[in-house]
């Protein structure tokens, strides 16, 4: 009983700590397609980020609760905390689940999206460094194309006009005079963009998976602890259920 009580009051105050790092994972998902939102489709991919959200929350009064019952037990609180425990544990399963589904789904979404823009995009061998969804999204990660620089000769091939250049949202940021001139690729991207994107996409839901899983052991270490103690106070009455 005196390690279940240790051992509560350490997790309590662990479930602040993971509260924060819960919270963090959330936010990365949900900023990552807020940012990238005209390359998807499906509004329920940030998901998993809300409900990592959600579970951040839940963890504070459970932090709360787990540190009070360890110092003076409360029929009313060990009942409350086992409640609480089990809803988390429903919220991270969903997330973590949902977090490992769409990291293998998103690759093939990624790239249908990635070559339409490619290939709906109009640009010159000129000064203008271009705003549109293409070139942000070029500049940001500091890509070309879709795979590689290439993927910009095959949009132009398949239209009358064949400039001999990329956009200039490909060139490198040291290289302050390119313009995206085919003559120097040394100064371009190498790599492209839907496999920069898919790896921080899928280091943002694995960062999810990986903190719902350790969540969800450690609240059931927090529910066994809860139960031993519990076991020490037997019910005198079935009200509180």
């Amino acid at each position: 009983r005196t390690f279940a009580q240790s051992l509560l009051r350490f997790l309590g105050f662990l479930f602040w700590g993971t509260a924060a790092a819960q919270a963090f994972g959330g936010v990365l998902v949900i900023l990552m397609f807020k940012n990238y939102r005209y390359l998807f489709q499906d509004l329920y991919l940030s998901l998993p980020g809300w409900l990592a959200l959600a579970t951040a929350l839940i963890l504070l009064p459970t932090g709360v609760l787990a540190v009070s019952i360890s110092v003076k037990r409360s029929r009313n609180k060990q009942g409350t905390l086992m409640y609480l425990l089990l809803l988390l544990l429903c919220l991270e399963t969903s997330s973590a689940v949902l977090a490992c589904s769409y990291c293998v789904r998103i690759a093939s979404q990624l790239e249908s999206s990635m070559g339409y823009l490619v290939d709906q995009h109009n640009w010159t061998c000129s000064q203008d460094p271009g705003s549109s969804a293409v070139d942000v999204m070029q500049r940001k990660l500091r890509c070309c194309g879709v795979h590689n620089y290439t993927d910009w000769l095959k949009a132009s091939s398949s239209s009358w006009y064949h400039p001999a250049c990329v956009p200039e949202s490909c060139c490198k940021e040291k290289h302050s005079h390119c313009r995206g001139d085919l003559g120097h690729v040394e100064q371009l991207s190498e790599e492209g963009c839907l496999k920069k994107l898919e790896n921080q996409l899928c280091f943002a839901m694995m960062y999810v998976f990986w903190c719902c899983t350790l969540l969800s052991i450690l609240e059931l270490l927090a529910g066994v602890s809860n139960g031993i103690l519990m076991r020490h106070q037997p019910f005198h009455e079935l009200s509180i259920l």
